[in-house]
């Protein structure tokens, strides 16, 4: 219940202490007025020497007075019951918002829980699929460090295998290098022994000797 509704309730009941307070009030008002009416009376009674006029003159004023207090009465009455009527039309539509409000945040309420719940069931199923995305990474992860591991080996081995090869490369090149540099040499020794020999004379090459001939001796002679 809220503050204004329960001040509402407070009020009403004020205005009704208020209308039967004044209800009394004109009441014993009212039974002054019959009294001092019938005190009138019984004046207009004893004097017996007044003329019609006066009983109706002084008849009428109470009967005013009377009209007038009830008009009055009647007045009041009237604005406390609107005022009431005014302020239970306030606490009815007081009430008729707030169910109306409460029944609101009760739906809102159950939608949130479900659209929660659906959330949560979403989030799990999430969850349960990235977990697998990373155990597959994981997996894939140590497949491929160890397919590099092995590649890494596989390098390794192949590297030492060229170097090998290299190696044996390198020496049969500085072998045939060298077998190729005797053969130079070789054949320059015997290119220079065999100019030597042919030179001189000498082995294969030596030259016989020739006869003296006349002719020989004349153009010595012309010489």
């Amino acid at each position: 219940m809220s503050q204004w509704e329960e001040g509402s309730r407070r009020r009403t009941k004020a205005l009704q202490r208020q209308l039967l307070d004044i209800r009394k009030e004109k009441t014993l008002e009212l039974q002054r007025r019959e009294e001092m009416t019938a005190h009138l009376k019984d004046q207009l009674h004893g004097r017996k020497a007044k003329t019609g006029l006066e009983r109706k003159y002084v008849k009428s004023s109470a009967e005013l007075l009377v009209y007038q207090g009830q008009k009055i009465n009647t007045h009041s009455e009237k604005q406390l019951e609107d005022e009431i009527r005014l302020l239970q039309e306030r606490l009815e539509e007081e009430r008729r918002v707030h169910m109306e409000t409460e029944t609101f945040l009760k739906k809102h309420q159950t939608s949130l829980d479900e659209k929660l719940e659906v959330w949560m069931e979403r989030y799990e199923r999430d969850m349960e699929d990235k977990q697998q995305e990373l155990n597959s990474l994981r997996n894939k992860k140590a497949n491929n460090l160890s397919q590099l591991q092995e590649l890494a080996k596989k390098y390794r081995d192949i590297e030492q295998v060229v170097i090998e090869d290299r190696m044996e490369k390198e020496a049969l090149r500085r072998k045939l290098e060298k077998e190729h540099m005797e053969r130079d040499a070789a054949t320059k020794i015997q290119s220079w022994w065999r100019g030597t020999l042919v030179r001189r004379g000498l082995g294969p090459y030596k030259k016989g000797k020739k006869p003296k001939s006349k002719e020989g001796k004349k153009g010595k002679k012309k010489k």
